[in-house]
């Protein structure tokens, strides 16, 4: 089992006869009872929404199929893609990436095209920003504890100020001198002004995940995936329980589980020789019985969240924009980002003389934003649009709107002693897995998502010791997995 501070100690042998209980239908849980189920444990998985998918599940309006946040299918473990391309096959898509950034009433090519660049900033403005690199290089910021300062330290103050903080700010509702440089460390890596220079006039061989240009994505949206993975893991015998909240997680003292769900109004207990969870980590702590010391509620109420809500729109125009997706800098508007389902596929959306929409905006849950009825947030979305001068109001025919919880882990300037507090706690727990962006209070993409699950499943099953907590700095990936055969990781102590 993983211990708080990286070392490792022997797990139990998982119970055969009773099953393993899965907390959570999104890439973590399914992955991990894809992986469970192949190797004959029995595997129930619970699910408090309507459909799986979890963050990367799909949703349906009038016909037309919305990813809540866009998700690409990229990854750099074979053994992942071909669990992908088995499970779809065909109806895996290789698609061409265009995003673009709206700044100061403009639209920038990102990655940066050297002329569309020059041309939107300007000559003056551009060597500006040019002159402002060279100084943080020459004296940059000598430790990197914030976000700013570490974008500044690789992009410059004048970058740093025009393309990333407006951006970053309304995403994460902090200032960025109190986001944490881990984040963007984790994030985009490798990435910096010289990197992304080089990239508009040279071809990486190590491309960097932020600048890739093309990806596979589900011909109807990332919730094809886990819906066709739910329905192989159902014929291998596993149980998806959908409309499912956990209301109390109880621990026996003989190191089995017994969890206690409600469905429809009726309460079901449900035993367990081992638990994988990818609920919030806080919510899990809450819901524990025995309860945890005070420290570690206090601690786990201390971690906080980004919720976003999308809004999703019908226009009654064929062609609005070529890209999949658009950043929205302008800090005249509250959208942050814009996806164009058509261009994500064309099975996306019913009828192809039309485009559909969708409209995030980032706020946290309970907030006048969040609470705005759902008519006056398609209002407000359709209102953006025009001033942005993507669409007229006028071409807007239907809207609604879909709100995700707890969608981002924030890492503010005091998450990590906090969540070290959380960590040792939970690896006392006998036959347990946290994995996943929110059982792991960790950014992840759903690659790591799905490797988190499958890697839990295997400290539970077998003699391994995964690190799940690093997986996502770890992953700039494995190169000695074997997951396709069921075979342990190797070279992974250290994970």
């Amino acid at each position: 089992m993983n211990s708080g501070d990286g070392t490792t100690r022997q797990p139990k042998t998982v119970e055969q006869s009773t099953p393993v209980i899965v907390i959570g239908g999104g890439p973590t849980g399914l992955a991990a009872a894809y992986e469970l189920t192949r190797l004959g444990k029995e595997t129930v998985v619970l699910e408090k929404l309507h459909t799986v998918g979890g963050l990367a599940r799909t949703e349906q309006f009038r016909g037309n199929y919305f990813d809540m946040g866009g998700h690409r299918f990229f990854t750099k473990i074979p053994e992942i893609e071909q669990i992908w391309r088995e499970i779809l096959g065909d109806d895996l898509l290789l698609r061409p990436r265009l995003s673009r950034i709206y700044y100061r009433k403009r639209f920038f090519h990102y990655p940066l095209k050297p002329l569309d660049a020059l041309r939107g900033l300007g000559l003056i403005e551009s060597i500006l920003i040019v002159a402002s690199y060279l100084r943080w290089q020459v004296f940059p910021y000598q430790e990197e504890i914030s976000f700013e300062q570490w974008i500044t330290n690789r992009f410059g103050k004048r970058l740093f100020n025009a393309f990333f903080k407006s951006y970053t700010e309304k995403v994460w509702g902090i200032s960025c001198h109190k986001l944490k440089a881990e984040w963007a460390a984790q994030r985009i890596k490798d990435l910096s002004l010289k990197s992304a220079i080089s990239d508009m006039f040279l071809k990486s061989a190590g491309k960097i995940r932020t600048l890739i240009s093309e990806f596979h994505y589900p011909r109807r949206g990332p919730g094809m995936m886990w819906q066709a993975v739910r329905d192989v893991i159902e014929r291998q015998g596993c149980k998806v329980y959908l409309d499912t909240d956990v209301v109390r997680i109880h621990r026996n003292g003989d190191g089995k589980w017994s969890i206690l769900a409600s469905s429809g109004g009726r309460n079901t207990r449900l035993d367990g020789a081992a638990v994988i969870s990818s609920m919030p980590i806080t919510e899990f702590l809450k819901k524990l019985d025995p309860a945890p010391p005070d420290e570690v509620l206090n601690a786990a109420s201390r971690l906080r969240y980004r919720d976003f809500l999308t809004v999703c729109l019908i226009v009654k125009k064929a062609d609005l924009f070529p890209d999949n997706w658009i950043y929205i800098h302008d800090l005249d508007v509250s959208v942050a980002r814009i996806q164009n389902f058509k261009n994500w596929s064309p099975s996306m959306i019913s009828d192809p003389s039309k485009s559909t929409l969708g409209l995030e905006y980032f706020c946290n849950e309970g907030e006048d934003l969040w609470n705005l009825p759902d008519k006056e947030l398609v209002s407000l979305a359709s209102r953006e649009l025009e001033q942005i001068g993507l669409s007229r109001r006028a071409d807007i025919e239907d809207g609604c709107v879909f709100r995700i919880p707890k969608a981002y882990p924030v890492y503010d300037s005091d998450y990590r002693e906090h969540l070290d507090v959380v960590r040792e706690f939970v690896a006392g727990l006998d036959n347990f897995q946290t994995a996943g962006r929110n059982g792991l209070h960790r950014y992840n993409n759903q690659d790591q998502a799905m490797l988190s699950g499958i890697l839990a499943s295997h400290n539970l099953l077998f003699d391994t010791r995964h690190n799940l907590w690093e997986i996502s700095e770890y992953q700039e990936y494995q190169e000695h997995m074997r997951v396709g055969k069921g075979i342990v990781f190797a070279d992974t102590e250290n994970l």
